[in-house]
């Protein structure tokens, strides 16, 4: 009987890995988001303009959400989250060190760096001054990205309050606008330099008072 030798198999393919594509996709249409409504504001952004930009099919981001306005929302949550990996940050919350100045000086500064950071600074701004004139779209941006972050503050507030070192009838909501405001102000209209030592004292003045001791 001759011999058989079995033909050679042929190599097999490895497998697409899917999860890691669309987690590639998904940061391009994120950069590709943010950096256009920078580039011609919210108005001029289109679905269409951010696939082309991102190298997908307008399909696939219409699969992920319903509109520009998802795609941003999510494109600032997920920046925000990386910046926070970058500067070692394991937690949204404020520190909570017993220092409650300290603590908030330190969270004002990391906000400023963020204000100053140029990934940042084009798409929020022109998203600040949209909202403002369309104000459905300013309630989506106020209530998923503006209030979790006031949130903390009044958290932190309210520790400060339990440990006797901020009065017991003061608003914690209201008392953080005496020094987010301010900075967000003056970001937004250039009345100023955004600097550690301006939102060190806004700190300063908002739980010292102005009256002299």
């Amino acid at each position: 009987m001759a011999a058989y030798e079995s033909a050679p198999s042929t190599p097999r393919r490895p497998t697409p890995d899917a999860t890691r594509r669309s987690e590639r996709s998904r940061r391009a249409i994120y950069d590709a988001a943010l950096a256009l409504v920078g580039e011609v504001g919210y108005r001029k952004t289109t679905v269409e303009g951010i696939a082309a930009r991102a190298g997908v099919g307008k399909q696939t981001i219409y699969r992920w959400w319903s509109s520009k306005a998802d795609v941003l929302l999510e494109a600032f949550l997920n920046l925000g989250e990386r910046a926070a990996r970058d500067a070692g940050q394991a937690s949204q919350a404020i520190p909570d060190t017993g220092d409650v100045a300290a603590d908030l000086k330190a969270v004002l500064r990391a906000t400023v760096d963020e204000l100053r950071d140029p990934r940042f600074e084009a798409p929020s701004r022109a998203l600040a001054a949209e909202g403002v004139v369309d104000e459905q779209l300013g309630r989506i941006f106020v209530a998923r990205l503006l209030e979790p972050s006031l949130r903390l503050y009044v958290d932190r507030l309210r520790a400060a309050q339990e440990a006797g070192q901020v009065r017991a009838d003061v608003d914690p909501r209201i008392a953080l606008e005496l020094f987010v405001s301010p900075l967000a102000q003056r970001w937004l209209q250039y009345t100023g330099p955004i600097t550690y030592e301006y939102t060190d004292t806004l700190v300063d003045y908002a739980l010292n008072g102005l009256a002299p001791r």
